[in-house]
């Protein structure tokens, strides 16, 4: 940093306290001794003027980098300041201000996202192998009943169980369930996820929380929700139909005298109605079907014997259509299953699948079997369409199809049936195959 205005300053006060200094002795070296002493208090005087000045350059430079290594740019800086001399030290400072300025913006977004989110969220900062709170969100603060302190030892003292939890794992990344007790409330299941990420010389680490009954409820919620969307849809369709059909027959009959082309109304009418109301009863019964389904009446049944019947029954429609079989399943082995409702769910789908290969030129259809952690699944694959992204939320959904001669229950109704049998149903989709995995504990 140059500063010739300084320097220049600088300069003259040397040379004027050396020229004075010289004269000084001149005059002293001559007998004008009063003179000389006159002019070395001036020497004197100037010394301090000089000192004071460097003094105050230095301590403004010193104030000012402080503030700049302290993140304090509270600090004002005089109007004189940011012309001359200290013109780049300005700059520096206007610059690192506007830096802070908009690192503390982001941080503020950033904590605003976070508190909006509905899952506990907890970031952790280390230094100097010392753990600290660096954020902690509304919903963590509001769920577990904590206030937003800023020490790890500090969160000890209201979240033990959680704390310690975290410790025992040695702060590593994890994603299980962890039970956690509130106050004096009763333990509470969340799901535990974390995550570890260094920058420069710290390290910070992420807690996710989400309470399981929570989540469990929400997802209940929207499965509601879209139920009843379903079913109003299909109400309305019926019965809209319906009821405009009512009127206009009850508009007829009003009439004085009925002409032959009234009749042929009447008759279409009526026809329509009873349409509707079969497709409503039909609807109804299906509903009954999810809702009143039995208890599975289990008994010890092969696999091969299950899957030689329910093939033996697809066999004539798999040739019909084209379709090559791949029966990968050579398992010897028994399981406890509602041998009928089995059937049931292997042969719902089964005929999703021969409908998913449909506009395929090579169809394959591939069954198989396996065993994994005293778990036995079932895997039905084709390669056919696959599921399409903006659906896949909504393939269980009782009554939700994308065939104009669905129903809409083959998947829930099958996924039902296992779920009463202890397991699961799910699938999974890429651009080759999609597979739907049956799991059997």
């Amino acid at each position: 940093m140059k500063n010739w205005k300084f320097y220049n300053a600088l300069f003259v006060r040397v040379l004027s306290i050396m020229l004075l200094f010289f004269g000084s002795a001149f005059l002293f070296y001559f007998g004008f001794r009063y003179n000389a002493i006159l002019v070395g208090a001036f020497v004197l005087i100037f010394l301090f003027e000089m000192y004071f000045f460097i003094k105050n350059q230095l301590s403004f430079y010193d104030k000012t980098i402080n503030s700049i290594l302290h993140n304090d740019f509270s600090t004002h800086f005089p109007e004189e300041h940011k012309k001359g001399d200290f013109t780049s030290l300005y700059n520096l400072y206007d610059a690192l201000k506007v830096q802070k300025q908009e690192q503390t913006s982001k941080e503020l977004i950033y904590s605003s996202i976070l508190n909006s989110i509905d899952t506990a969220a907890l970031i952790l900062e280390k230094e100097n192998d010392t753990w600290s709170i660096f954020i902690m969100n509304d919903c963590f603060s509001n769920l577990f009943k904590v206030p937003k302190v800023t020490h790890w030892k500090y969160l000890k003292n209201y979240l033990p169980g959680l704390c310690n939890e975290i410790e025992n794992i040695g702060f590593a990344e994890v994603k299980n369930a962890i039970s956690i007790k509130i106050e004096e409330q009763d333990l509470q299941t969340f799901m535990l996820q974390t995550s570890y990420t260094q920058t420069y010389d710290k390290e910070y680490f992420i807690i996710l929380l989400d309470s399981i009954q929570r989540v469990i409820e929400k997802k209940e919620k929207e499965a509601w929700i879209n139920l009843m969307k379903i079913i109003s849809h299909e109400l309305m369709n019926s019965l809209t139909p319906i009821r405009a059909l009512s009127q206009n027959l009850l508009h007829i009959v009003d009439q004085e005298e009925l002409e032959e082309d009234d009749f042929e109304d009447i008759k279409s009418s009526i026809s329509t109605i009873i349409n509707r109301s079969d497709h409503l009863q039909f609807f109804v019964e299906n509903y009954r079907k999810l809702a009143m389904l039995p208890t599975p009446n289990k008994q010890m049944t092969p696999i091969n014997a299950l899957f030689e019947d329910c093939l033996r029954i697809m066999s004539p429609i798999l040739k019909q259509e084209g379709i090559e079989l791949i029966n990968e399943i050579h398992s010897s082995r028994s399981i406890s299953i509602d041998k009928n409702q089995m059937e049931q769910v292997i042969i719902n789908l089964i005929t999703n699948s021969i409908h998913a290969l449909k506009e395929k030129e090579e169809k394959k259809l591939i069954v198989s079997s396996y065993t994994e952690n005293n778990r036995f699944f079932i895997v039905i694959s084709d390669n056919g369409k696959g599921v399409d992204a903006e659906i896949r939320d909504k393939v269980f959904l009782p009554f939700f199809t994308t065939r104009k001669d669905g129903a809409g229950i083959g998947l829930t109704l099958s996924k039902n049936i296992i779920e009463a049998h202890g397991g699961y149903l799910s699938y999974q989709t890429d651009e080759d195959k999609t597979s739907f995995v049956i799991c059997l504990i």
